[in-house]
């Protein structure tokens, strides 16, 4: 009982030490908030309100249908310009897109002949760009099969393959980027908060201390596991309530107990991942150097950004020692796909395994920087 209040209590100084850093706080706040918020709505690889200018040369009701094809929000209404008015409305930056209609469009089509249509891009513009014109493309194609099917017999093909868009059926985006974002976040704020805890101690000298004190080193690092997983746990839950289902609107198909509960298993290993490195780091500057060596490949191999399995196949293995990875598997089968445990279970118990291999490391190594100072 002795053991277990000392490490309360120490976790409790460490919690009252954060709060007397403003500064930390406000990072804290930002990261789960308007960071992840910014991330799933500034940057989206979709089509939205894109320029697009149109040169109808033919004015026939087929030209008339495929300029009626273009609307909100993938497009802005679309603007009528002459053919001259191309060249400078491309170079002063106004449209994206601009698609010409070539006299004749609707004759041709009817006469079997394959006309060809311009469409100029500004691929400045590199996502809208690139994206725009196969969108083009298709609403083109689209738009004159249906006038075809009026005019003449259409051939039905062989096969008819019938989509159905599972977890996520309007393709939104913000629903993947703001959910990975909050996972990335909670990897990252867990290792620096512990890391930043037991240098902070080192630059002020408090370290010395809890030396003093009747407390082992497997007691002081037990302290700041739990405080700063508490404070990581408690800013995923609000963060989740109130950023992704309140300001972002995406739907959560599966528990959120059990997410959480991940995201404890997951914190007791990044938190010794962050002490391990704070006592290979001396200054926070080398544990900022030290954190972008280690999150990056955590946070881009882990199968977050990219399927694991489109990666080499020694990366796919050797990603399996990481927590991240059985992290972002168990959490999107549980928020995307409504995952019981009765399916992630092997996700916890690898992150478990990981954590005590990770835990037993940072301990001996923080017993020996503490034998070190003594």
């Amino acid at each position: 009982m002795r053991k277990l209040s000392n490490v309360y209590r120490l976790g409790v100084k460490e919690l009252w030490g954060l709060f007397r850093d403003p500064m930390l706080l406000a990072f804290i706040v930002y990261a789960f908030s308007v960071s992840i918020y910014t991330a799933a709505t500034s940057a989206p690889q979709t089509l939205n309100r894109v320029p697009i200018a149109i040169v109808d040369e033919d004015g026939s009701p087929l030209s008339g249908r495929i300029v009626s094809a273009f609307y909100p929000p993938h497009f802005v209404e679309p603007v009528m310009i002459s053919l001259s008015e191309v060249d400078p409305g491309m170079d002063a930056g106004l449209y994206t897109l601009v698609l010409d209609i070539p006299p004749n469009f609707q004759r041709d089509v009817l006469a079997g002949r394959r006309p060809a249509l311009q469409l100029n891009v500004d691929a400045t513009r590199m996502s809208q760009a690139f994206i725009g014109a196969g969108v083009v493309q298709q609403i083109v194609s689209g738009e004159v099969n249906e006038f075809l099917q009026g005019h003449r017999d259409a051939t039905p093909p062989p096969v008819d393959l019938a989509l159905r868009m599972r977890f996520n059926p309007t393709l939104d985006e913000t629903w993947f980027v703001g959910v990975m974002q909050i996972i990335n976040t909670v990897t990252m704020l867990s290792i620096i908060l512990t890391g930043a805890a037991l240098i902070r101690e080192r630059e002020h000298g408090t370290i010395e201390h809890l030396l003093v004190m009747p407390v082992t080193p497997t007691e002081i690092m037990l302290a700041k596991v739990w405080s700063m997983a508490l404070v990581v746990l408690v800013a995923t839950a609000l963060s989740m309530l109130f950023v992704i289902e309140g300001a972002l609107r995406v739907p959560i198909e599966g528990s959120k107990l059990l997410f959480l509960g991940i995201v404890l298993l997951h914190l007791f290993s990044t938190t010794s991942m962050g002490i391990f490195m704070a006592t290979v780091a001396r200054t926070m500057p080398q544990f900022g150097l030290l954190l972008m060596l280690t999150l990056m490949p955590l946070q881009m191999l882990s199968g977050g950004s990219t399927p694991r399995e489109s990666m080499p196949g020694i990366l796919q293995n050797l990603m399996l020692a990481a927590p991240t990875t059985h992290f972002v598997s168990a959490s999107q089968a549980i928020l995307y796909r409504g995952a019981g445990f009765d399916v992630v279970w092997p996700q916890f118990a690898a992150i478990f395994v990981i954590g005590c291999v990770f835990f037993a490391i940072a301990q001996r190594r923080f017993r020996r920087t503490i034998a070190q100072l003594a």
